[in-house]
């Protein structure tokens, strides 16, 4: 038997959920006991109430929001949660969007924002490698600037030398086994 969910979120504490109880209970038809809220951030992809509604939503259901952000800040996540709730036959309403995907309309508004949510990643994708090449042409590399000098390696493998286990001079060095062990190794190719 199908059913309606609600679901509503602040991001702190601080914040009160009476307005989204409000309007999912009223305008949104969902009946007060099946409302679910939450207080987490929606950059947040593990938020554990949202989680389990999702989890527990079977097929016919509806899950009734009253904004789209409330299930998530990026696009991309949203489109994600949207088209999962698709495949499983569960329809969508949005308050505030207007959107419900049991329509043609709703459907191709999901679709849009997919199409959107896609581009966004697209040009982030872009822009960062764009960045990188303008980095790498002025000489800059990225990445954490290494702590294990030319100078360090030489003292590792003098200590190495002379009898010291690689996890005391790793130690020493503050560095881990494996890094120790990868810049001993760069060296020993250079050599």
């Amino acid at each position: 038997m199908a059913h309606v969910y609600g679901y509503a979120r602040v991001s702190t504490t601080a914040q009160n959920l009476d307005a989204q109880v409000d309007a999912l209970t009223g305008a949104g038809g969902v009946d007060g006991r099946d409302v679910v809220v939450e207080k987490a951030s929606g950059r947040r992809e593990d938020r554990p109430e949202l989680g389990q509604l999702l989890a527990g939503l079977r097929e016919g259901d509806t899950l009734v929001v009253t904004k789209l952000d409330r299930l998530g800040r990026s696009a991309a996540h949203v489109a994600r949660l949207v088209r999962d709730l698709a495949d499983r036959g569960v329809t969508l309403r949005s308050l505030a969007e207007t959107i419900d995907t049991s329509s043609a309309t709703g459907r191709l508004m999901v679709h849009v924002l997919a199409a959107v949510a896609q581009t966004e990643a697209d040009l982030a994708r872009e822009r960062t490698l764009d960045g990188l090449a303008a980095a790498r042409a002025r000489g800059r590399i990225g990445g954490r600037p290494t702590v294990v000098t030319h100078d360090r390696i030489e003292a590792a493998r003098v200590a190495l030398a002379g009898g010291q286990s690689r996890a005391a001079v790793a130690r020493a060095l503050g560095v881990s086994r494996d890094t120790l062990y990868r810049h001993l190794a760069i060296v020993a190719g250079e050599s």
